[in-house]
């Protein structure tokens, strides 16, 4: 196996365990004194279902581009490239939306234990969205540059890896969070 493939797989499945002790800690702690006002009186699980629709549709938007890539650089991966992206910042967008409605209702991190885990866990995932898109966004420019040929297959195969692992996560996390409690 490529020793970038590897590093990849060992860092995402360090990320698993972090994001599965964030997960769990929010179950652990629902409906516990100072749990507060939880994720059922105060999420609306439809309109994020929508905003998670598009960072599900990103993780097949990548996947195009990272066919098309491994065939060779070419207008369809960059096209690709920037719909994943476009989709990604939807659902940034809707994350954001979602924390100022909280913040306006008086919900935040210090305010009780459900805010203090929520905002932990989604914010977690947000910056990983965020670096995501910064990768492909790199790999975009690449795509439209002369350049595009240097880029090595595994760089590409890490970032797709890395896009998919935080779609994965944020099934997870819409479950737990939003259909589950």
């Amino acid at each position: 196996m490529d020793k970038n493939k590897l590093a990849m797989l060992l860092f995402l499945g360090s990320e698993a365990l972090f994001f599965l002790l964030l997960i769990l800690v929010y179950g652990i702690f629902h409906g516990t004194p100072g749990w507060g006002r939880g994720g059922s009186e105060l999420l609306d699980p439809g309109r994020t279902a929508i905003f998670s629709a598009f960072l599900i549709a990103s993780s097949l938007t990548v996947g195009l581009a990272h066919r098309a890539w491994r065939e060779k650089p070419s207008r369809a991966v960059s096209f690709w490239l920037l719909v994943t992206i476009l989709l990604g910042a939807v659902f940034l967008y809707g994350q954001a939306t979602e924390w100022w409605e909280l913040v306006h209702r008086e919900v935040s991190v210090s305010r009780d234990l459900f805010g203090a885990s929520f905002f932990t866990l989604t914010g977690f995932h947000g910056f990983h969205v965020l670096i995501g898109l910064t990768m492909i966004g790199i790999l975009l420019a690449f795509s439209l540059s002369p350049q595009a040929q240097r880029v090595k297959p595994a760089a590409v195969d890490s970032i797709s890896m890395f896009w998919h692992f935080v779609d994965g996560v944020w099934i997870v996390i819409f479950t737990v969070v939003y259909l589950w409690y």
